[in-house]
């Protein structure tokens, strides 16, 4: 098992997937020390865990829907085709930087009627294994850090081209499990971190012409309690996440379509130097308005997400994507790519993501997804 301090594999993990402003960025991805991200905990929850969106770059809210739509928005579930579908997808985490971490994703849903749908999922986020040091950088002990969530959904149509969708989520993050950490003038036990979480969204689907086909979504995901590590006095934000989007489809001809999707996400917590302590409520309605640059910095805050996605008579697929975000706010900014197959019931896609910078540790992420459909 190859093993690393966790003050090391914490730096990779925070600045790949929470653009936090942490001293390992330099060296780590070549960002300069001063970025001025939002920070939360449990980003993982924020990742694309499925090669479909996660080729798109990271865009899903209102693109169709499939298995994996509980991530993106429950209420896509109200137009779902098969009467049943189940999705796994796995990506070695960090692969260019670690050899041992690596994140999961299991959903599937089931119809109840024409108009409705309910699923559930798992997502698991293996850290690998880690080793606890002293302040003299002796080692204490060994420790596999484990994260994960699980999910219901339930979708509802209200008409033929708008829908309705909740979900219930339960989160555990167990980064440091009990272990006992102390220095020169304080002693503390971690403790494994556990809350739940809820998500809303809306959807719409409308064929403008024979040919053009539009759709809208949105989606505010991960509104719950905050999670503590020590005790309920230092507590975090879940990296509650108002997402909103389009997808335009263009059907070419009776074998060939393609399909336009833009999203843009905003989280829903406080900006740095605002107060971290105030309520998840109150933190909710503030985010929109307390950053220290005033309206210029809080535009900085929404990551945009977009590409294009072709299919060939329903059978192939390719697809291209862009993940931006502000160079003061993280700096994550990667293209991605994949391909698609489905043949009768089944289906694999797979995605990969080229970072804008080099030396960037999501370099060269690949994700795989498997799928089975029954009607």
């Amino acid at each position: 098992m190859y093993k690393r301090s966790i003050l090391s594999k914490a730096a990779c993990f925070v600045v790949a997937v929470a653009s936090a402003p942490f001293a390992f960025a330099q060296g780590v991805t070549g960002q300069s020390n001063d970025v001025n991200a939002v920070t939360t905990a449990v980003p993982i929850l924020t990742v694309a865990p499925d090669a479909r969106s996660a080729a798109l770059g990271d865009a899903g809210v209102a693109i169709s829907p499939d298995a994996n739509a509980p991530h993106w928005n429950p209420a896509k579930l109200g137009f779902v085709e098969q009467d049943m579908s189940v999705s796994l997808s796995y990506s070695p985490w960090l692969s260019n930087v670690v050899d041992d971490m690596s994140l999961s994703y299991l959903s599937g849903y089931k119809k109840l009627n024409e108009t409705s749908a309910i699923s559930l999922s798992l997502l698991y986020f293996d850290l690998g294994e880690i080793q606890f040091i002293d302040e003299n950088r002796n080692p204490i002990q060994d420790y596999s850090p484990k994260e994960y969530a699980i999910s219901v959904a339930y979708g509802q149509a209200l008409s033929e081209n708008l829908s309705l969708g909740i979900g219930a989520r339960f989160i555990h993050s167990n980064l440091a499990g009990n272990v006992n950490v102390g220095g020169a003038s304080t002693t503390f036990e971690s403790q494994p971190g556990n809350t739940a979480a809820v998500d809303v969204g809306i959807y719409y689907n409308k064929d403008l012409s024979q040919k053009v086909n539009l759709a809208l979504g949105a989606n505010i995901s991960n509104i719950g309690g905050k999670i503590a590590y020590t005790s309920a006095d230092e507590s975090d934000f879940l990296p509650t996440n108002l997402k909103i989007g389009t997808a335009v489809t263009y059907n070419l001809d009776a074998y060939n379509k393609l399909t336009f999707v833009l999203d843009a996400n905003k989280l829903l917590v406080p900006s740095p130097g605002a107060d971290q302590s105030q309520s998840v409520v109150s933190g909710l309605f503030s985010s929109f308005g307390d950053a220290e640059g005033g309206f210029t910095e809080e535009m900085q805050e929404v990551n945009l997400s977009g590409g294009v996605e072709y299919w060939y008579s329903d059978l192939f697929a390719a697809r291209a994507g862009y993940f931006y975000e502000n160079p003061d706010k993280g700096g994550r900014q990667y293209l991605s790519l994949g391909l698609g197959l489905r043949y009768q019931k089944f289906g694999i896609d797979a995605a990969y993501l080229i970072p804008s910078q080099q030396g960037n540790p999501l370099a060269e992420t690949l994700r795989f997804t498997l799928a089975l459909n029954l009607d």
